[in-house]
């Protein structure tokens, strides 16, 4: 993805949803490309998170209760100059998110990993299972440019290991109810990134894949992303709330986001995490930075790496 400087329309169709159905990774048919159009400016809209289908479960719900923080479920359609635009998906390369001063960076051009021949997409119709049947390492958001590696993310052939993404979080009670969970559920593959950008901003992007998406709503909706505050707090993020100000045109159709803000009063840095559920895939997007960490790359790494599972 290059830098931009050409006018782009207001508003624009949301992504159309792919469709895939059995598992395999692959490698044939022509790309998808994820087109994103400017963000402007920082200014934050309210754009609440959706409510689980269920609580929190025991020694989470008091934490919960003790965080929550009301708010409306909103999704409405964004006018010019106040919100990402999201383009439909053609399957040619198109640019991503241009760069302004506002703290937003430069990725390569995305281009959506092939479906192996006759497969659908995670959202077709005839997808039962929500199945992505394109290499889950491959639907991993990039590094933006300039930015440094994290080598310990590149795990094993591009898997990674249960332990790493375990360590992203803080009590050792909360790793091994976790692990537990996601062995008992399935867990199939986990593909990761990192890296580190110029201004301090630490990115771990981990993608979860399961057997089916009613297993992963059931994950999310219960017991990892439940509304208010998250089901299992991160290391060093321990008073993370759901972030009221997530701009709503910042998510993608029929991906579903919890988005968390560590709230002060935080330590020597701040945290942003999301969870997402596409299908049969569970992502956790996290940015660290010293001082505060900056919403505009938070919202669009979550943007880009949401339109990569649609």
């Amino acid at each position: 993805m290059t830098d931009q400087t050409e006018e782009r329309p207001d508003l624009v169709p949301s992504p159309r949803p792919d469709a895939p159905s059995s598992h395999a990774p692959s490698s044939e048919p022509a790309p998808e490309a994820v087109a994103v159009l400017d963000v402007p400016g920082t200014a934050p809209l309210s754009a609440p998170e959706p409510a689980p289908a269920s609580a929190p479960k025991d020694r989470r719900v008091l934490r919960a209760t003790l965080r929550w923080t009301a708010a409306v479920l909103t999704f409405a359609v964004i006018g010019a100059g106040t919100a990402y635009g999201i383009s439909g998906m053609e399957r040619t390369d198109l640019p991503g998110l241009a760069t302004r001063a506002d703290g937003r960076w430069v990725y390569p051009t995305l281009t959506k990993a092939p479906l192996p021949s006759g497969k659908p997409g995670p959202f077709a119709t005839e997808n039962k299972a929500g199945s992505h049947y394109a290499d889950l390492r491959s639907l991993v958001l990039p590094a933006p440019k300039g930015a440094t590696e994290d080598k310990a993310l590149r795990g094993t052939d591009g898997w990674l290991a249960a332990k790493d993404l375990l360590a992203e979080y803080g009590e050792k009670e909360d790793r091994e109810e976790l692990g537990d969970k996601l062995s008992d559920n399935g867990l199939r593959h986990i593909a990761a990134r990192g890296w580190t950008t110029p201004d301090g901003t630490h990115t771990r992007i981990y993608l979860l894949q399961f057997d089916t998406a009613a297993v992963v709503d059931d994950l999310f909706g219960k017991d990892i992303a439940p509304y208010g505050s998250p089901g299992y707090e991160l290391r060093d993020a321990a008073t993370s709330v759901s972030d009221e100000h997530f701009p709503s045109a910042a998510r993608i159709q029929d991906i579903t986001a919890s988005v968390y803000i560590e709230s002060k009063p935080y330590g020597s840095e701040q945290t942003r995490h999301a969870y997402l559920s596409s299908g049969d895939v569970l992502a956790l997007v996290v940015q660290s930075r010293k001082g505060a960490a900056n919403p505009v790359p938070f919202q669009q790494t979550v943007t880009l790496q949401s339109q990569l599972l649609g």
